[in-house]
């Protein structure tokens, strides 16, 4: 990351050093937000999973047709 030292700059210094700290900054929030979605999907991917397993047990459990 790029920090800015007490210097005199000039004003297209400034205006490029502040580019290049925005370039930085949405390359970091494009990072989290692909990040966020991997975990998200894996979130899901698990609860599915769990709620799979769930309805196997219920479906399988002999004394299902007992309700009928």
């Amino acid at each position: 990351m790029l920090i800015r030292k007490d210097q005199d700059l000039n004003e297209i210094q400034t205006e490029v050093f502040d580019i290049m700290v925005g370039i930085d900054e949405e390359e970091k929030q494009a990072q989290q937000k692909v990040a966020s979605k991997r975990s998200l999907a894996a979130r899901r991917a698990i609860e599915d999973r769990k709620q799979q397993q769930e309805l196997e047990v219920e479906i399988n459990d002999e004394h299902w047709f007992d309700d009928l």
